[in-house]
C-alpha cells in the first residue's frame, strides 16, 4: 500500500514536471517565434524607411554645400540663404498634418509614391532658379512635398512594429540623416567639382543628380510598400494573425478621454513635445545647413569640406545605436533623451568661447550631431506610445509640423545674427539655450506624468 501510494507520488511528481517543460518549450517557441518574426517585419520595412530618409535629407540639406557657389553666382547673401533654408520647413509645417491624416486613410504606399516623386522633381527644379523669389518658392514646395514623410514613417511603425523592436527601429531609421551627411558631403563636393559639365554649374549638378534618386525610389514604393500586416503577402496567414495580436494588446490606452483626433490638441504634453521636436531639428539643421561655411571660413577646399562634413554624421550613426539600444533594453526614455540634449546643446553654445580651428570645428559639430541625432532618435519613441491609436495619426503630424517650425527659425537666427554682429556663433548660443530648456522641460513634464 505504502509502495503504490509512493508510485502515484512519483507518478505525479514526473507528469508536473513533464507539464512544466512542455509549457517551458511552448513558451520557448513562443518567444523564438516572435524573434523571427520580429526580424522578418524589419528587414521589410526600415530599410527602405532608411534609404528613403537618406536621400531626403541630402536633397534637404544639400544646399547648404550649393550655397558655397550659388551665392556668388546668383548675387545672394547669407539672409537670403537663411530665409531660403528655412523656408523649406514652413512647407513643411503646413502639410505634415494633413499628408499624415491621408496616409491613414488611403495607405502608405500610395502615400510615399507622392511623396518622393514631388520632392525628387523639386529637387532637380532647384538647379535652374534665378532670383531669390524662385529660391523662396522652390524650397517651400520642396518642404510641403516631404513634409509627410519623417511623420508618416513614425505613423507607418506603428502599424507595423511592435514595442520591443520599435525603439531600434527609429534609432536605425534617425540613423539615415546621419548616413545622409557621410554619403552626402563627400557626394556634394565631388558633384561641385564637376563644375561645366553639360554646360552647367557644379551645384546646379548637384540638385539634378541628387534629385533623380528620389523619383526612382518613389516608382519602387508602389510596387514595394503594403499599407498594413493584413495586405501583406510576404507574411504567412499565422503570421499577420499574431502581429496584429500583439500590435492591437499594445496599443496605449493612457490619455484616456482621447476619443477624437480633436482631442490630441486638448492635452498640453502635445504641445510640449512639439516644442522639444522644434529644438532639436534646429540643432540638427545647425550641424547640417552652417558646418561647410564654419569650414569655408577657415580657409579650407570645397572638397576637403565635403571629406570633414561627414565627420559629425559618422560620429553620430554610433551614439545614436548605442543610445537606442541602451533606452530599449532598460525602456527607459526620459534621460536618454535629455541627457544627449544637454551635450549637445552646452556643444554648441562653445563654439563662439575661443579661436576657430578646424580640429575643434569638427570636433564640437560632432558632440552636437552624436548628441542632437541620438535625443531625436529616442525622442520618438516617446509620443507613439503616449498617443491613443485613434489620434496617433494627427498627434504625430502635429508635433512633427510643429517641430518644423524650429528647422525654419534655425538658419534663420544663425542667418540674421550672422548679418548684424558679423558672427556666426551669437545665433548658435541660442538654439544651444534652447536645447538645454528644452530638455529641462520634457523631463519636468514626464516626471509629473509617470513616465520612463
Amino acid at each position: 500500500m505504502h509502495n503504490k501510494k509512493d508510485a502515484l507520488t512519483v507518478h505525479d511528481r514526473t507528469m508536473r514536471l513533464n507539464e512544466n517543460a512542455a509549457k517551458t518549450r511552448s513558451q520557448s517557441e513562443l518567444v523564438n517565434s516572435s524573434r523571427a518574426l520580429n526580424r522578418k517585419i524589419a528587414w521589410r520595412v526600415v530599410p527602405l524607411a532608411v534609404i528613403g530618409y537618406i536621400i531626403a535629407q541630402i536633397d534637404r540639406t544639400n544646399v547648404a554645400f550649393a550655397k558655397l557657389q550659388f551665392l556668388d553666382d546668383l548675387s545672394f547673401n547669407d539672409a537670403i540663404y537663411g530665409m531660403g533654408a528655412g523656408l523649406f520647413f514652413a512647407g513643411y509645417f503646413l502639410c505634415e498634418v494633413p499628408s499624415n491624416i491621408l496616409l491613414s486613410r488611403i495607405g502608405a504606399r500610395l502615400t510615399f509614391t507622392r511623396i518622393m516623386i514631388l520632392w525628387g522633381a523639386l529637387s532637380v527644379g532647384m538647379a535652374f532658379v534665378t532670383n531669390p523669389t524662385q529660391f523662396y518658392v522652390m524650397r517651400f514646395l520642396l518642404g510641403a512635398a516631404e513634409a509627410g514623410f519623417f511623420p508618416g514613417i513614425i505613423l507607418y511603425f506603428s502599424y507595423w512594429l511592435p514595442n520591443d523592436i520599435r525603439g531600434r527601429a527609429i534609432a536605425f531609421f534617425a540613423m539615415g540623416a546621419s548616413i545622409a551627411g557621410i554619403v552626402g558631403g563627400p557626394l556634394s563636393g565631388w558633384l561641385m567639382s564637376l563644375d561645366g559639365v553639360h554646360g552647367l554649374r557644379g551645384w546646379q549638378l548637384l540638385f539634378i543628380y541628387e534629385g533623380i534618386p528620389a523619383i526612382l525610389l518613389g516608382i519602387f514604393c508602389y510596387f514595394y510598400v503594403d499599407d498594413k500586416p493584413s495586405d501583406a503577402k510576404w507574411l504567412t496567414k499565422l503570421e499577420r494573425e499574431l502581429l496584429q495580436e500583439r500590435l492591437a494588446a499594445e496599443a496605449p490606452s493612457n490619455l484616456a478621454a482621447h476619443k477624437s483626433i480633436r482631442s490630441a490638441f486638448k492635452e498640453p504634453t502635445v504641445y510640449l513635445l512639439a516644442l522639444a521636436y522644434l529644438s532639436i531639428l534646429a540643432g540638427t539643421q545647425a550641424v547640417s545647413l552652417w558646418t561647410p561655411t564654419l569650414l569655408k571660413q577657415l580657409g579650407i577646399g570645397i572638397t576637403t569640406i565635403g571629406l570633414l562634413a561627414a565627420i559629425p554624421p559618422a560620429a553620430a550613426i554610433i551614439s545614436i545605436f548605442f543610445v537606442g539600444r541602451s533606452s530599449d533594453r532598460r525602456q527607459e526614455r526620459k534621460w536618454h533623451f535629455a541627457l544627449p540634449l544637454l551635450i549637445a546643446g552646452a556643444s554648441l553654445g562653445a563654439l563662439g568661447l575661443g579661436p576657430m580651428s578646424v580640429a575643434g570645428t569638427v570636433v564640437l559639430m560632432t558632440i552636437v550631431a552624436s548628441g542632437a541625432w541620438s535625443a531625436l532618435s529616442v525622442f520618438w519613441t516617446i509620443p507613439s506610445a503616449f498617443l491613443s491609436t485613434n489620434t496617433k495619426a494627427a498627434g504625430i503630424g502635429f508635433i512633427s509640423s510643429a517641430g518644423a517650425i524650429g528647422g525654419f527659425m534655425s538658419p534663420n537666427i544663425v542667418g540674421w545674427s550672422t548679418a548684424v554682429t558679423g558672427t556666426l556663433f551669437a545665433g548658435f548660443a541660442v538654439i544651444g539655450a534652447m536645447l538645454g530648456l528644452s530638455a529641462f522641460a520634457l523631463v519636468i513634464c514626464l516626471n509629473r506624468r509617470a513616465v520612463k
